[in-house]
C-alpha cells in the first residue's frame, strides 16, 4: 500500500500576527514548511515553529521566499539567478541555526509563493535553488512538482519529493491554474479528500478541462491558513489512513519508493 508524507506551510505569521493553528497541525502533518523570513516568519516565530517540530518528531523543512514581506512572496520580482541562489542560502542558514539549538536539522526545502511557481519554468531560478541547497547540505530532499526545479535537483545528486496540492486547479500540462484565474483553488471538502485519496491511492488527478492525468505525489500539501482547514486536514489524514495509506515523514516514503522501484 501507498505511504505518503502530509506537510503544510507553517510559521508563517509575523510579529504579532499569526496565521492559522500551526499547534492543531503539527498534530497531523509528518513535515512542516518553515518560512523563513523574507514572505513570513521572524526569529521568535522561527524558533518556536522548529522547537515544536522537533518535540513532535515533524520534519523540518525550509520554505524560502522573494524577499517580499509585504505580498506575502506571492509577487513576481526581477532578481537574477544569483540573488535567488544567495536569498536561498541566507534563509536556509538562519533556519539550520534554528534547527541545530534545539537538537533538529532541516530534512527538505520547499520554494514559496511566486519562486515556488517559477522554479517549475524558470531553467535559471531553478539551478539557484538546487546549488543553494547543494551546496550547503547535499543530504536535503527538494520539494517541487514536475518541472525544472525537479530535473536540476536531480542533476545535482539530490533527492526529490513531488508534491501534490489537492485544493488546487491542475492544467492539463500538469502545473497549476494561476490563482488569478477563476476556479483555481478548490473548496469544497468532499472534492478535495476524493481528489487527496485518488491522488495516493490510484495516482490520478481531475484537471479543469475534466481530463484525467498521471499524478505523482510523494508528500500532500495541507494549506492551513483558510476557515476550516485543520478539520480539514484531520478528514483527509483519517480517510487516507482508512483507504490503506501510511503517513510518513519524507525520508522514509522516499526509502519505501526506492525499495518498490
Amino acid at each position: 500500500m501507498p505511504t505518503v508524507d502530509l506537510v503544510a506551510d507553517l510559521g508563517e505569521g509575523f510579529g504579532a500576527y499569526s496565521i492559522g493553528d500551526d499547534k492543531a497541525l503539527l498534530e497531523i502533518v509528518s513535515s512542516a514548511n518553515i518560512a523563513c523570513g523574507f514572505h513570513g516568519g521572524d526569529p521568535d516565530i522561527m524558533d518556536a515553529t522548529v522547537a515544536e517540530c522537533v518535540r513532535t518528531g515533524v520534519g523540518i523543512g525550509a520554505h524560502p521566499s522573494f524577499p517580499d514581506l509585504r505580498g506575502f512572496g506571492r509577487r513576481a520580482m526581477d532578481l537574477t539567478a544569483d540573488e535567488v541562489r544567495t536569498d536561498v542560502i541566507y534563509q536556509l542558514g538562519a533556519l539550520s541555526a534554528f534547527a541545530a539549538y534545539h537538537g533538529g536539522s532541516v530534512s527538505h526545502l520547499a520554494p514559496h509563493g511566486r519562486l515556488g511557481n517559477l522554479v517549475a519554468t524558470r531553467a535559471d531560478y531553478a539551478g539557484a535553488v538546487a546549488d543553494a541547497a547543494a551546496r550547503v547540505d547535499p543530504k536535503l530532499i527538494i520539494l517541487a512538482q514536475d518541472g525544472e526545479l525537479a530535473t536540476a535537483a536531480v542533476e545535482r545528486g539530490l533527492r526529490v519529493a513531488i508534491v501534490g496540492i489537492a485544493d488546487r486547479a491542475y492544467q492539463d500540462d500538469g502545473t497549476l491554474v494561476p490563482r488569478s484565474e477563476p476556479g483555481a483553488v478548490i473548496h469544497n471538502p468532499s472534492v478535495i479528500v476524493q481528489r487527496t485519496v485518488r491522488m495516493v491511492t490510484e495516482g490520478l488527478i481531475e484537471t479543469a478541462s475534466g481530463r484525467d492525468i498521471a499524478i505523482q505525489a510523494d508528500t500532500v500539501l495541507l494549506h492551513g491558513d483558510n476557515p476550516g482547514a485543520v478539520e480539514l486536514a484531520r478528514l483527509i489524514r483519517s480517510e487516507l489512513i482508512a483507504a490503506g495509506v501510511t503517513i510518513a515523514p519524507l525520508a522514509q516514503v522516499l526509502s519505501a519508493k526506492q525499495k518498490v522501484s
